[in-house]
């Protein structure tokens, strides 16, 4: 392409455009991320209102707007269903950990960390009355869970869960309004378009709507399949169904965020196998059964589910998803990591909409 004054004016003109979008997207971050919520909740609502509104009583047709609340209401019966189980699981948790004695917690595993402690003298030459490893790990955890801590944690938990109402009873007023009337939300995107783009702007919409479906069903069949399985496969080693279920709940929750948050799932598992080992296994060996459970589980997760998920889904390569998570995660962290995947799909589709004809777009989007 020739490079003209129309060209470039056109260019720049875009750029400024998309760069004051961006900037109020920043400034209402909170508005957009309602927004933003309340669209995939109607999405994965929209068939279920479809389905009651296609019901019919002797000529009677039930109304949209029955649909749209029966599909809302249950959207909010699932959510307080697993906070019900989940929330008080936490707790009892927290209260464990506050109420711990870590002195009985390193005795029973007072052999391995010996051994520990003994490889780490002779590899560094360290004198043995100036290091203490059961000392350090203790001190470490005392520091880290400790009852003043965990009571702060709980504050800003119970905090962050009042200023949430807000956040709640928002998103279910805006998505109640986005499953009553099919098109709003379509509205209100053409709505910040010209005339001449609104063809391109539905046609990515319905792309959009596709492609973020099929990902955010089959992210949530595949936690619900991971947290099952973690559960099963706990209970079958004899641990207790209470510890069972929490840890299938951190594991299918976590596994939510990509790459990381089994990560971090994983060693909330196993410290909550230090702090109640499975009846009638050591510490040690119920570490070993945790970890090495879920090296199995999510093995076979990664390498049977995700890549169908996380490329397929979204029609995009696993190494491209792969970096874009990286970079979102350096960016903005676990929200960063949670979020990449969907909005890195709308940029694509956009993309390929309005700049089709910038080579490097037509390579990352001729899947799509």
């Amino acid at each position: 392409m020739t490079a003209t004054p129309q060209t470039l004016i056109r260019f720049f003109a875009g750029v400024a455009a998309a760069a004051a979008i961006l900037f109020l997207v920043w400034y209402f971050s909170a508005i957009v991320i309602y927004i933003l919520v309340s669209a995939v909740l109607a999405i994965v609502g929209r068939p279920l209102v479809r389905r009651i509104g296609g019901i019919r009583i002797r000529g009677w047709r039930v109304p949209r707007w029955v649909g749209a609340l029966f599909t809302l209401l249950t959207i909010w019966i699932v959510f307080i269903t697993c906070c019900s189980l989940f929330v008080p699981l936490v707790s009892h948790k927290l209260f464990q950990l506050a109420t711990l004695d870590f002195g009985n917690v390193l005795s029973s595993v007072q052999e391995p960390i010996t051994r520990a402690q003994e490889y780490l003298q002779s590899l560094f030459s360290l004198p043995e009355q100036h290091f203490s490893l059961a000392d350090a790990l203790s001190s470490s955890f005392k520091r880290l869970v400790d009852f003043e801590t965990l009571n702060t944690a709980l504050t800003s938990v119970v905090g962050l869960a009042l200023s949430s109402v807000i956040a709640f009873f928002s998103i279910s007023f805006i998505t109640f309004f986005f499953l009553r009337d099919d098109g709003l939300f379509y509205a209100m995107v053409q709505a910040v378009f010209p005339d001449k783009y609104q063809q391109n702007v539905t046609r990515a919409l319905d792309s959009i709507t596709v492609l973020l479906s099929r990902y955010f069903t089959g992210i949530l069949a595949e936690s619900l399949l991971l947290m099952i399985a973690v559960l099963l496969v706990m209970m079958a080693f004899g641990m207790r169904a209470e510890d069972a279920c929490f840890i299938g709940l951190v594991m299918g929750v976590m596994n939510v965020v990509p790459y990381a948050g089994p990560l971090i799932g994983g060693a909330v598992s196993v410290m909550m196998g230090v702090v109640t080992p499975i009846e009638g296994m050591s510490v040690g060996r119920t570490v070993v059964v945790i970890a090495g459970s879920l090296l199995i589980l999510k093995g076979m997760d990664d390498f049977i589910l995700q890549p169908t998920l996380y490329s397929e889904r979204v029609k995009a390569h696993p190494l491209e998803i792969f970096v874009v998570i990286l970079i979102a995660g350096s960016v903005a962290g676990i929200v960063g990591m949670l979020l990449a995947i969907p909005a890195y799909t709308v940029l694509r589709v956009f993309a390929k909409e309005f700049f089709s004809q910038v080579s490097l777009v037509r390579k990352l989007t001729k899947q799509i």
